[in-house]
């Protein structure tokens, strides 16, 4: 993804309406008392706020039109998530919600698919839904079944700490699992937070005996890619 334009409005408003309802959720109470109102009783809870809800319509309301925000508008509702301590956890969830999978698993045709494929599948999808949410490509494909990379993300000219980049993980790990299976594992390899030259993050799945055969068939039909970053 390149460098911030502060002009062009390119990411989905869905982005920013997701993140504020993570938010919300995440500052819901355990138990509500009959007759309570949350937003009067627990006040200190942002998601709670007058201020939230009134932007969560508003965020509503722009994905109803299709409308997008600018990366400003953007980096400035990272940072305001960044001020939380549970700031990873929100951009995780918020990322495991957009991946655009349902939630349930792999289906029928990923589990009878060998896992060379299946990893293919896993980069195109997550290529097409990073570009549909922020309207450009972000990073690339390196070699390898899953090994996506990229320099200078939004995430990290948001949040130099790396929390941000959680995003990232999250959706990836929903969109790798539904492909993949359930021992999928998705890790934030390197960052640049960490002095890492590039954001990397890299997905590894148990290969069982019986798929090995079906493998070599399915590298013949969709082997690695590479993408510059």
């Amino acid at each position: 993804m390149s460098a911030p334009d502060s002009s062009r409005r390119r990411v989905a408003a869905v982005f920013g309406l997701t993140l504020l309802e993570v938010i919300r959720a995440q500052d819901l109470p355990a138990e509500i008392l009959k007759d309570e109102d949350p937003s009067v009783t627990m006040p200190r809870r942002l998601g709670l706020s007058d201020v939230v809800d009134r932007q969560i319509r508003q965020y509503r309301e722009a994905v109803k039109k299709r409308r997008r925000m600018t990366d400003t508008e953007v980096m400035d509702l990272m940072r305001l998530v960044l001020r939380r301590p549970d700031s990873e956890e929100v951009f995780l969830r918020a990322g495991e919600s957009l991946a655009g999978t349902d939630g349930q698993g792999p289906g029928r045709l990923a589990r009878a698919l060998p896992p060379g494929v299946s990893f293919g599948l896993a980069r195109r999808r997550t290529r097409r839904r990073l570009r549909q949410l922020f309207g450009r490509r972000v990073g690339g494909f390196a070699q390898g079944p899953f090994a996506l990379e990229g320099r200078s993300l939004i995430f990290y000219q948001s949040d130099p700490g790396g929390d941000a980049c959680h995003f990232v993980t999250g959706l990836c790990r929903s969109i790798v699992t539904a492909a993949v299976g359930d021992d999928a594992q998705v890790v934030h390899a390197q960052c640049q937070s960490r002095g890492d030259a590039a954001c990397r993050w890299t997905a590894t799945a148990e290969v069982r005996a019986r798929d090995r055969e079906r493998d070599n068939v399915g590298e013949l039909l969709m082997g690695p890619e590479f993408e510059a970053g």
